[in-house]
């Protein structure tokens, strides 16, 4: 499906009335089919209306679909990073607006590339705090043009996971960012094993019940 921001998504409805919306962005290189697996995984009980969108951009070269151009990592392109985060935050709204499930029952969620995004949108200033942020071997941007809001995410919940193996982007990268929000007053669970980048799967059962206690606290 395209939304009216012309980003491709998939959708995966639950199996009742929708107790939250869990947003997963997938990362460089993939497109909006690869973490909707991950989405069944996460949502057992089918609880949550998931929803995978697709990165706008593509770049020669490289398979799949990007979210911004990479200098180096921790600092996106300014110029290709705003331009998704517009993107995305109208998707955003108007996957709120049409499901009718606001940014406090909603979960911005993401695997690399993909969790750099969850930060974006989850802790810009101009947005909605939402109920919280599911970061699988990502970082918090710093990007010019852009700040973290953390004193108005007093609400929002953290859950942060990453390989120490990871050689594509460091765990220290997980370490600075579980730093930064417990600073700002976030809750935050957070999560190492030995494994490189990729979503390990011993994440799994924390995460599930990480986001059910999101549920059990709205």
């Amino acid at each position: 499906m395209t939304g009216l921001t012309g980003l491709r998504f998939l959708e995966r409805p639950p199996s009742g009335p929708a107790r939250g919306l869990l947003v997963l962005h997938h990362g460089r290189g993939a497109d909006e089919r690869d973490l909707l697996p991950l989405g069944d995984a996460l949502d057992p009980e089918r609880v949550w209306h998931v929803v995978t969108p697709a990165a706008p951009l593509t770049l020669p070269g490289w398979p799949g679909r990007h979210w911004y151009h990479v200098p180096r990592v921790g600092y996106p392109d300014p110029e290709t990073f705003a331009s998704s985060v517009r993107l995305l935050a109208e998707l955003h709204d108007l996957l709120s607006e049409r499901t009718g499930i606001p940014p406090e029952r909603t979960v911005l969620g993401g695997f690399s590339m993909g969790a750099v995004m969850s930060y974006a949108l989850g802790l810009d200033p101009g947005r909605s705090a939402p109920a919280g942020i599911l970061a699988l071997s990502g970082f918090v941007p710093t990007v010019d043009g852009w700040r973290p809001s953390l004193a108005s995410r007093a609400q929002t919940r953290a859950f942060i996971a990453h390989g120490r193996r990871d050689q594509t982007i460091a765990v220290e990268f997980a370490r600075q960012a579980r730093e930064l929000l417990e600073g700002g007053g976030l809750g935050v669970e957070y999560h190492e094993t030995d494994a490189g980048h990729h979503v390990d799967p011993a994440y799994l059962p924390a995460a599930i019940a990480w986001l059910e206690g999101i549920l059990a606290a709205r």
